[in-house]
């Protein structure tokens, strides 16, 4: 089974972090293809950085759509550009965030998010709405830092994420955590033996979920606002995007 995940933003520390979380999960037999854009932001995180992540992204997919792969994730937990993705290829595409959103609410009655910044709960808030779940989302919460601080080991970060965790637990009653970034991706384990709730990373839920959608040999479906998109000319920087059928 050949897997393709993807990192929207250009940072290949992540990206690096991020594969190696996704092979850890990844069932025997199963071939991890990691990649991320050349051109776009360094982390995204607000709106505005992921419009501009989500044209590298898509160039990326369809490439790995063309190489052969059967599934893809978007290791952005506001699941970037999910919907263009998934009409422009016909495998899987997976997001992380509303992969671990249905993995938290199979094993818990409430869960909590713990992502970066403040500036993340709207997207996350939205996504919850949106996939029918924020009535088993107890809270979303923001540790007050950047996603690449998630690289430096001087950082606070881990600190102040353990933190929210443990207050989603005491002040929110939540009985999981989600975690609301592909850069924590490494630390789910840990975070679940210090504090003796489920805490799920959205890398390894949607390696899982995706295994699962190609074992079942199952592809996105191409009616309605998946349908491939019409062919026509992109016009500037965008000339070479121009995909699809009739």
């Amino acid at each position: 089974m050949r897997l393709h995940i993807v990192n929207p933003n250009t940072t290949a520390s992540m990206t690096a972090k991020i594969a190696a979380a996704a092979r850890a999960i990844a069932a025997p037999g199963t071939a991890v293809q990691a990649s991320q854009p050349q051109m776009g932001p360094v982390s995204i995180e607000g709106y505005y950085d992921e419009a501009y992540a989500i044209p590298g992204m898509l160039q990326r997919i369809i490439e790995a759509e063309r190489d052969g792969a059967e599934a893809h994730i978007i290791a952005c937990f506001d699941d970037t550009g999910l919907d263009a993705a998934r009409q422009a290829v016909a495998a899987p595409v997976i997001g992380i965030g509303e992969a671990a959103f249905h993995m938290a609410s199979l094993i818990a009655g409430k869960f909590a998010v713990v992502t970066t910044l403040d500036l993340s709960i709207p997207v996350i808030e939205h996504n919850l709405i949106r996939y029918g779940l924020a009535s088993r989302c107890a809270r979303v919460r923001a540790g007050g830092f950047e996603v690449l601080a998630l690289e430096d080991p001087g950082s606070d970060a881990r600190h102040r994420l353990s933190a929210e965790i443990e207050a989603a637990k005491q002040g929110d009653r939540a009985d999981a955590i989600v975690l609301g970034c592909a850069g924590m991706a490494d630390l789910a384990a840990d975070l679940t033996q210090q504090h003796g709730v489920p805490v799920i990373d959205g890398v390894a839920a949607a390696v899982t979920l995706a295994e699962g959608l190609v074992r079942l040999g199952v592809k996105t479906s191409k009616r309605g606002g998946y349908a491939p998109p019409r062919l026509k000319p992109y016009a500037g920087i965008f000339s070479g995007f121009a995909v699809g059928g009739a």
